[in-house]
């Protein structure tokens, strides 16, 4: 086989870039520069001293986890694409032929970014970018939930039991450490009741499709000026979306609105809402027994037609990026969708970018 020469392979890369090649557009967009210190000091990054082989650029790695979300891929898989993707080679730093990280180097690497919360400060870091370049969180924002899934389990009934009265992997599968290490005893199933809600003349709801979920549930707001994701958490499935409204809200929105469906409707959240001197725009419930109001369901329709702009957030989640949990616990799942957070917004970035080009 003839080998390519240097001439040729620049020949190659620059054709790629004439293409538009999506990572230039990221590297563009994204000062990943300003995520250097605090990856550093997540890492414990020495000073080299003692010797040993000299640890992958934090930068490079960073960017490496952010194309693994946008693509959903296994530590396995990445590993593979890397070595296989010259324009990810290019994005990445790394050069052709020469050392790359394998699996357990991108595993190590986000597991401590996650453990010492470099992650949730990166999320912070962006924000701050985002702010210097005029996306100020405005126009109040929208809160949301959205069912992750994650590779089923298949328990007995004492399992079952044993995990929902909050016992460990390791006390259910003693001496079994091997299956403990595959059981996730965080992801709960949940029912997912498909489609909207529709009423007989009676005002008594018609019947929906309920589908069963396991995994995890992501929470998040965005700002309605520019959609991007501004607060997030991760809770088990069957965790309540109205419990989780104080935890993503924004407090720096320059707005007081509050959009959500009727699920984070509760007098709890009303007063906690009212206690902040933030407006709720969420939906309202219909009343038991009865049909909805016309003033009621009115309302509820003007309220949706802005809530849905969150929609299109988990559509670009699940659609492009393919977003499903792969890793086992809430912590790492927590990190899959910081880092699936982060990824939308970097696109959300180069969609405001290239718009507001003249052009």
């Amino acid at each position: 086989m003839h080998l390519p020469n240097l001439f040729s392979l620049s020949e190659h890369l620059k054709r790629l870039s004439d293409d538009g090649d999506p990572l230039e557009v990221l590297a563009a967009a994204v000062d990943f520069e300003i995520f250097r210190g605090l990856l550093v000091k997540g890492l414990g990054y020495s000073d080299g001293a003692k010797g040993g082989r000299p640890a992958f650029d934090p930068v490079s790695m960073f960017k490496v986890l952010v194309v693994q979300a946008q693509h959903n891929l296994s530590d396995a898989r990445m590993e593979y694409m890397i070595r296989d993707r010259l324009s990810w080679m290019r994005f990445f730093g790394f050069d052709l032929g020469g050392v790359m990280p394998d699996e357990n180097t991108i595993r190590h690497y986000r597991s401590r970014l996650m453990e010492s919360g470099a992650l949730a400060e990166a999320m912070q870091a962006f924000e701050q970018q985002l702010q210097a370049q005029g996306y100020l969180a405005m126009g109040g924002q929208i809160i949301d939930a959205t069912l992750v899934p994650a590779p089923k389990q298949r328990n007995t009934e004492d399992e079952k039991a044993a995990i929902k009265a909050g016992r460990s992997a390791k006390q259910i599968w003693r001496g079994k450490p091997h299956k403990a290490h595959q059981k996730d005893v965080d992801a709960r199933w949940t029912i997912k009741m498909g489609g909207k809600v529709r009423y007989r003349p009676d005002g008594t709801p018609l019947p929906q499709i309920a589908t069963p979920v396991f995994g995890y549930k992501s929470h998040i707001s965005i700002d309605r000026r520019y959609g991007f994701i501004r607060k997030g958490a991760v809770t088990s499935a069957a965790h309540s979306d109205g419990r989780q409204l104080r935890h993503v809200i924004d407090t720096n929105n320059t707005a007081s609105d509050v959009w959500a469906d009727s699920a984070y409707r509760s007098k709890k959240n009303e007063g906690w809402l009212t206690q902040h001197m933030l407006k709720s725009r969420i939906h309202r419930k219909k009343p038991q027994g009865k049909p909805m109001p016309e003033h009621t369901s009115r309302a509820n329709a003007a309220k949706s037609a802005i809530r849905a702009k969150v929609e299109h957030v988990f559509a670009h989640q699940k659609c492009r990026f393919g977003l499903y949990i792969r890793t086992i616990g809430l912590a790492r799942a927590q990190a899959k969708m910081t880092l699936a957070n982060l990824a939308y917004n970097f696109d959300r970035l180069i969609f405001h970018e290239r718009r507001a080009a003249p052009g």
